[in-house]
């Protein structure tokens, strides 16, 4: 008897040994995954693959709707270069709700599940409209009512509005370019299987006071869906899923996520460009999928137009979207890192989505450069 007990104790602790080094080989995975997530020869794969190196949870499984086509129409002069300067993967431009160009690059095809990045807060500012008019939450909310974890922290006397309009106040370098940067700690938090909730519940310092100057920092966004979830008692995955993936018809998408299960909605979301490009035209008709009404028209007009404090004479902020400096009336953008966009001409009813692996997105010039070439394709549809 003893034997066989010795024996089973043995083979136990064989089997723990072996998990947790299974454990540890994951994590290790992940690790290394962020650190060449943005290498040269492997960007492109990566941003097609994201659920290969990182935890993932499905948003919506279906096969989708498809979107209808128009005629064709030739992008302008000198696109060929721009597309090939900032590594673009995916573009996909509608007129009308049409499809008038499609085309992708770099190894890319149509079914690609592309990472959002910060694509995904105009995403969550949606979902954050939709639940405002259903009266889970208003904006004068003060974030803790709805995430009391955060009492006590950079984030206490911060309302909803502040999170939205990247006003909170909170000490956060978003120095994608530092490693130690408070931006990439926070990515292997995520690589490492920790939970994102605790990581900002641990930040305590403050810069300005909320409703202050606009700063942008991606970590606000993370307490946009804290709100969320506590608001509701729901997964982000599954609101979004229920409100706005099923009525855009929108696809297969996931969401990358902590250790926890959280989805990274500040920049985790991954689906089709076409997909991206469904959102777009519903924002760009006032909230309406045919004749369904899916975001509230006020939030939508509310929304897109500039209401952060941002610095004079830069990019113009509102609830979790970008206006250019130099806005034209009904001209929007939703845009992460990397060269990923959704452009919105209301006024021309003009969508462009697009994806890329741009290494040199920060260049000088290169935001202005993007948003010229968006507004001469958006010219060139008639």
């Amino acid at each position: 008897m003893w034997i066989r007990r010795i024996a089973l104790a043995a083979l136990a602790m064989l089997v723990l040994a072996g998990g947790a080094a299974l454990w540890k080989r994951e994590e290790i995975g992940r690790l290394m995954a962020v650190n060449s997530l943005f290498a040269p020869d492997r960007i492109v794969s990566n941003f097609s693959n994201m659920d290969a190196a990182f935890l993932s949870t499905p948003v919506s499984t279906g096969p989708g709707t498809p979107l209808p086509r128009g005629l064709e129409v030739a992008l302008p002069e000198g696109a060929e270069d721009w597309i090939a300067d900032r590594a673009v993967t995916g573009l996909v431009v509608l007129h009308d709700g049409a499809i008038t160009h499609e085309s992708y690059y770099l190894g890319t095809t149509e079914d690609d599940l592309r990472i959002s990045w910060s694509v995904a807060k105009s995403f969550l500012s949606l979902l954050t409209g939709i639940l405002v008019e259903e009266g889970a939450l208003s904006l004068a909310d003060p974030v803790t009512r709805h995430a009391p974890r955060l009492v006590g922290t950079a984030y206490d006397g911060a309302t909803v509005e502040d999170v939205l309009q990247m006003e909170s106040g909170v000490t956060f370098d978003e120095d994608y370019f530092d490693r130690d940067s408070d931006i990439n700690r926070m990515g292997r938090t995520v690589a490492l299987g920790g939970a994102l909730d605790d990581f900002t519940a641990a930040l305590t310092e403050t810069n300005r006071t909320p409703g202050g100057e606009m700063r942008y920092v991606s970590i606000d966004t993370h307490v946009i869906g804290m709100v969320l979830r506590g608001a509701t008692g729901r997964s982000i995955p599954d609101l979004l899923d229920e409100h706005l993936m099923g009525p855009l018809g929108i696809g297969a998408s996931y969401f990358v996520t902590d250790g926890a299960g959280v989805a990274f909605v500040l920049g985790g979301l991954n689906m089709t460009t076409r997909d991206y490009a469904k959102m777009g035209a519903m924002v760009e008709r006032g909230g309406r999928v045919g004749d369904v009404q899916v975001v509230p028209e006020a939030w939508i007009d509310a929304s897109t137009v500039p209401s952060a404090n941002t610095a004079p004479g830069g990019m113009q902020y509102g609830y979790q979207w970008w206006m250019p400096r130099d806005a034209r009336p009904g001209e929007i953008l939703a845009q992460g890192v990397y060269g990923q966009f959704v452009y919105i001409d209301r006024l021309r009813d003009v969508v462009i989505a697009v994806n890329g692996a741009d290494l040199g997105f920060r260049g000088e010039g290169v935001s202005a450069g993007n948003i010229e070439m968006f507004r001469r394709i958006a010219a060139a549809q008639g």
